[in-house]
């Protein structure tokens, strides 16, 4: 039985190395290709035109032959057919660059897997909740996988670059009295670094459990069991000085979630159940 095993085991790996291949090479070509700021596609649209950032991620955009999805991506569509408030989306990798596009005013709104905090109010204005998520661990399953955030003292784990995980590690740290080390990823998504443990390039890293959740089918060696913080709110942000915008979207979102069918249809088709304390 166990030679058996073997060979899947290792075309299995082989298909995962692979698939990591490709996305490394796709991610360089489209970081170099998105460093020119005065691009025309990078530009202000203008009007009443609302230039979005949106992250690539299994919940937030994605691309599958000719569909575009995403719980975000089909929220704010459904806000824009029912205001009638044209958007432009701007799919983006990192979400560093995506902060540097709105500090930048090349993006009215920045869309990605950025929990709220008290700390980034001082930098961003939030919108309302959008819905509820948590940050977990992943790592590879086996007899070395950890079970307790205890068992983290004196490791490394991953975060994409910008993210406020890298504060709640290290409060994490002070919390267990070890010190957690942290490597900031400058160029990949969570999608990519869970890609990456996968694969056995790194250990562990820190993503947002919704992502984990919609990723488990494609990457089932990954435990996501453990826990790195508490349920967080999930919003949009804008800039500090654009309060009125803000507001604006918080009003819109409120005008969609009328609609309560197409709404809770919605977290339905995303999250496989609805929010209570979101979908009033």
């Amino acid at each position: 039985m166990t030679r058996q095993q073997q060979p899947s085991k290792r075309g299995q790996m082989i298909l995962y190395m692979v698939l990591l291949a490709i996305v490394v090479a796709c991610m360089v070509a489209l970081s170099m290709c998105d460093k020119p700021v005065e691009a025309p596609d990078e530009r202000p649209s203008g009007g009443d035109t609302l230039d979005i950032a949106i992250e690539y991620s299994p919940v937030t955009y994605y691309t599958y032959d000719d569909t575009l999805g995403g719980y975000n991506y089909d929220l704010l569509r459904m806000i824009a057919d029912s205001v009638g408030r044209p958007m432009k989306f701007h799919p983006v990798v990192t979400l560093q660059k995506a902060l540097a596009g709105l500090d930048e005013g090349r993006y009215d709104v920045v869309v990605a897997q950025f929990p709220m905090t008290a700390r980034d109010t001082s930098r961003f204005a939030f919108t309302q909740p959008i819905y509820i998520d948590q940050q977990v661990l992943v790592q590879r399953r086996g007899s070395q996988a950890i079970h307790s955030q205890l068992d983290l003292a004196g490791d490394t784990v991953w975060v994409v670059k910008g993210s406020p995980m890298i504060g709640r590690i290290a409060s994490l740290s002070r919390e267990i009295g070890d010190t957690i080390y942290v490597h900031v990823d400058e160029l990949y998504g969570p999608e990519q670094l869970m890609m990456m443990v996968s694969a056995g390039e790194i250990k562990y890293a820190v993503v947002n459990r919704s992502i984990a959740r919609a990723m488990a089918s494609r990457l089932p060696n990954l435990d996501r069991s453990v826990p790195i913080s508490l349920s967080q709110f999930q919003s949009w942000m804008v800039a500090k000085d654009r309060q009125g915008l803000c507001d604006s979207l918080n009003l819109w979102h409120e005008q969609v979630k009328r609609d309560t069918a197409a709404y809770l249809g919605l977290q339905r088709r995303y999250f496989g159940g609805t929010f209570p304390t979101l979908a009033r």
